[in-house]
């Protein structure tokens, strides 16, 4: 891939794919990148909550113009929820709520609980999120302790795979279309068992055709220092297109 580089920085297009770890945010990343390389354009193409982990793709120049089809592709989760406790985000990173005892639950049951949110439904976003009301960030209302009417979206879920059980854990696969939350998964099915829940650990594994496998991990990121270094990371405008078109 060739890149130019001038008096506002190098000039590259394509997409970048980055194994983003725990802790911090999406922007985090897209802010490193940018200032790091210089790129005037960075964009990520799906954000992942500052819990989860995995396939984070920006895009960088022209691809930024392609982020929404990127963005709109269908996703593969890998995650473990934990019974017994639900959370103010619905996820590890909130305060607990409440705590229930988790029943003794057979194989049987979880299936019927996982079974029941598959094919299309509706799923209210959580009040811990991104989407905004008036303007105003969701989290932000939230933290200030209030709860607004959030509109149910239509979603996917195309499968799912119950990987293995060691109670209150229970780690999952699922694949789903763009804004899923997979907290709200957790916590919804919690409440359908009686106990509540909430997610400890999030993956995304794939996005589309593009896969974690092909990710560059952000401790060898870090270490990255150069433009030339990264340019064989970076998948091409035409890569991007072959890879979407499979």
């Amino acid at each position: 891939m060739n890149f130019q580089n001038n008096s506002s920085g190098p000039q590259l297009d394509g997409v970048l794919l980055v194994n983003k770890p725990r802790g911090c945010t999406s922007h985090d990343i897209v802010d490193f990148v940018r200032r790091r390389y210089k790129f005037s354009k960075v964009g990520h193409c799906g954000t992942l909550d500052p819990l989860a982990t995995g396939l984070l793709m920006l895009g960088i120049g022209k691809a930024t113009k392609v982020q929404d089809l990127l963005m709109a592709e269908d996703k593969i989760y890998a995650g473990t929820m934990k019974l017994g406790q639900t959370t103010t985000s619905q996820d590890a990173d909130g305060q607990v709520e409440e705590e229930k005892p988790v029943p003794a639950l057979t194989q049987e049951q979880l299936e019927a609980a996982f079974s029941k949110y598959v094919g299309d439904f509706y799923q209210t976003p959580p009040m811990v999120s991104a989407l905004k009301k008036g303007g105003v960030p969701l989290y932000k209302l939230a933290r200030e302790g209030k709860t607004v009417h959030r509109e149910p979206r239509l979603i996917t879920v195309y499968w799912y795979k119950i990987e293995g059980v060691q109670m209150p854990q229970i780690r999952f696969t699922i694949r789903c279309t763009k804004g899923f939350y997979v907290r709200t998964y957790c916590h919804d099915i919690g409440q359908d068992l009686g106990c509540g829940a909430h997610l400890t650990e999030l993956t995304r594994l794939q996005s589309g055709n593009f896969t974690l496998d092909r990710a560059v991990g952000w401790e060898q990121l870090q270490q990255i220092s150069e433009v030339g270094e990264l340019v064989p990371h970076i998948l091409s405008l035409a890569e991007v297109s072959k890879l979407r078109r499979q």
